[in-house]
């Protein structure tokens, strides 16, 4: 079923029976964002809270919290069309009468792909309209104690080229509120609005920005999804949402808007003035630290006049963009082939908070020819901020972790297949390097046929400093020890200790507490690559050679805290106890 819009999505899963409505009273500071985030950790059901203290309008929480909530927002046709149109590419060369003919339905499909115009009297989000303190009352949330302040946390920022107006971009940037008119806008570095934004600063222009809150699920998935620069984002909604999608002129504005969104909010981003933005938890389970973003001053807000406002909590792996992210790499992943020839099949692990690290299945046709994928994957818009990536010829389930890592270790060769590359750049969320927006990648690789077996039970006996080993898979071994601070050399000890004793095992990681990350694929991938650097924090015997850096096994990773490292997110202890005391006022009949 396709939703044309945020309230038939909402009472679709009223229906089905997975919508809590909250009637109690629910503070949007700290409070709410503790509700979500236990219902969510249960797979519970998406929320409507009717009650917002300070506020008119209901929040809408967790709408994409679970993989059938996700299944049930977009069902199965984008993803089978997506997969029609890219087995069409081949079936299509060279064009035939029947060929095309035997296409006819997935181009009947694709006809419906595009924008319609919808007159301003039957629009919806046209109903009501703000100009005096337009941001006044609306319910902002502060998710972690010590946030900078409330926030949007679903705006659909909306921007165009200011030389080429039919360029645009739809993304999803952090909006901290600053007054009723006023907000950060959260442009990083690898943002298409930010390279819109950086157009207009260099013609000394102000950027005119809509911001667009609720509307079809799909227009949702689209802001988010990784799609190459090129690709405009309201055409990837239109093929999610099965249809044109409608939108209507905003009379005070000279964007065009989604007819069915809940808010549309129009303003302008003045250039080469930047405010201080943050702290904020975010989806790497950390704070970001404060830095200076530009400013959006908003002119006027449409809205319908009983309006949804349209919410998520962001914080420690698994939330719900980490659903949405499994959705969005299920439908884009049959068309990586066609932009990099040599991968069959490429992963992004949500768990890492995305960037941090990847995979994919590649062709190894001929010697390195997965080297070449390797820098071609590198060289590909948001993934050039990966900062490790791991690449097999096997062909693997890819979100099965345990299995990658185990598959790469049998096969690897580490004089050859080791890669560490410094002075690059890194997601403007990831502090392990200590330089904003700098940092080093890793690439590893482990394709052709077996060179070792691996060990899956340590039996080698206690290591001089560490108090805990465990095992997360074949080959790989997590220990821990003395804290970073406490003993800044404990990785390299301990790599001379297991190097000496010529140890089994090709890979070990040292952590703060091992039994905890190496108990499954969520705490080992969020621990691990959320704490270390790869030029910093890869330890290996190696030798120079021709300018390559040749690794001798084992190899070890050192993943403890760090100083200067960003703060792990905790809810506020009284947060958590007040929450404890009202939940049978929140749900009275469970």
């Amino acid at each position: 079923m396709n939703f044309a819009n945020l309230r038939q999505f909402t009472e679709a899963l009223r229906q089905d029976g997975d919508l809590a409505v909250i009637d109690a009273p629910v503070d949007p500071n700290l409070e709410l964002a503790e509700i979500h985030r236990r219902v969510i950790e249960e797979e519970g059901p998406a929320l409507l809270f009717t009650n917002v203290k300070g506020s008119t309008f209901p929040v809408l929480t967790n709408m994409f919290g679970t993989a059938r909530r996700v299944d049930l927002a977009f069902g199965p046709k984008p993803e089978q069309l997506m997969k029609t149109i890219v087995g069409a590419a081949d079936r299509l060369l060279p064009p035939t009468l029947g060929a095309i003919w035997g296409e006819r339905g997935m181009m009947l499909d694709l006809l419906k792909v595009g924008l319609k115009d919808v007159p301003s009297g039957s629009a919806p989000v046209l109903q009501q309209v703000r100009r005096e303190a337009p941001l006044q009352g609306l319910p902002f949330l502060t998710s972690w104690q010590e946030d900078g302040g409330p926030f949007v946390t679903l705006p659909l920022v909306y921007t165009e080229h200011p030389l080429h107006p039919k360029k645009h971009n739809l993304g999803m940037y952090r909006m901290q509120i600053f007054d009723d008119r006023t907000t950060g806008m959260h442009w990083q570095i690898h943002k298409g609005g930010g390279f819109h934004y950086h157009e207009a600063e260099k013609l000394n222009q102000e950027l005119p920005v809509s911001v667009f809150l609720g509307g079809p699920p799909a227009l949702i998935a689209a802001a988010i999804a990784p799609v190459p620069e090129h690709l405009p984002e309201l055409m990837i909604a239109s093929l999610i949402l099965g249809g044109k999608l409608p939108v209507t002129q905003d009379p005070l504005g000279r964007h065009r808007i989604p007819a069915e969104a809940e808010f549309a909010i129009h303003g302008t981003v003045p250039p080469h003035e930047r405010r201080p933005e943050g702290p904020f938890g975010d989806h790497f389970g950390y704070y970001s630290l404060q830095h200076d973003f530009p400013v959006f001053n908003v002119k006027h807000m449409h809205h319908r006049k009983d309006a949804i406002y349209p919410a998520t909590i962001v914080g420690k792996p698994r939330q719900e963009d980490y659903y949405l992210g499994e959705y969005l790499q299920r439908l884009l992943s049959p068309a990586f082939p066609m932009a990099m020839p040599g991968v069959k099949d490429l992963w992004a692990y949500a768990e890492t908070g995305v960037h941090a690290l990847a995979a994919a299945v590649v062709r190894e046709s001929y010697s390195r020819e997965a080297l070449g994928t390797g820098f071609a994957i590198f060289g590909q818009g948001q993934l050039s901020l990966t900062k490790f990536l791991m690449l097999t010829d096997q062909p693997i389930d890819l979100s099965r972790f345990d299995t990658l890592l185990e598959t790469v270790l049998e096969r690897f060769q580490p004089e050859t297949d080791l890669f560490v590359f410094d002075n690059t750049s890194h997601d403007t969320l990831d502090y392990t390097s200590g330089k904003l927006n700098h940092g080093s990648k890793g690439l590893l690789i482990g394709v052709g046929e077996p060179v070792r077996t691996l060990p899956y039970e340590y039996t080698e006996g206690p290591i001089a400093e560490i108090n805990d080993i465990a095992v997360y898979c074949k080959g790989a071994l997590v220990v821990s020890g003395a804290s970073y601070a406490a003993d800044p050399e404990l990785a390299s000890k301990l790599l001379e200790r297991v190097a000496e004793r010529g140890t089994e095992w090709p890979l070990i990681v040292l952590v703060d507490d091992a039994s905890t990350v190496a108990s499954a694929q969520t705490p080992f991938l969020w621990t691990v690559f959320t704490r270390f650097n790869p030029a910093d924090d890869i330890y290996a015997l190696s030798d120079a050679r021709r300018h390559h850096l040749a690794y001798r096994l084992p190899i070890v990773i050192d993943a403890r805290m760090k100083p200067g490292y960003p703060d792990e997110l905790f809810p506020r202890e009284d947060i958590v106890q007040l929450v404890d005391r009202r939940w049978k006022e929140y749900f009275p009949g469970a």
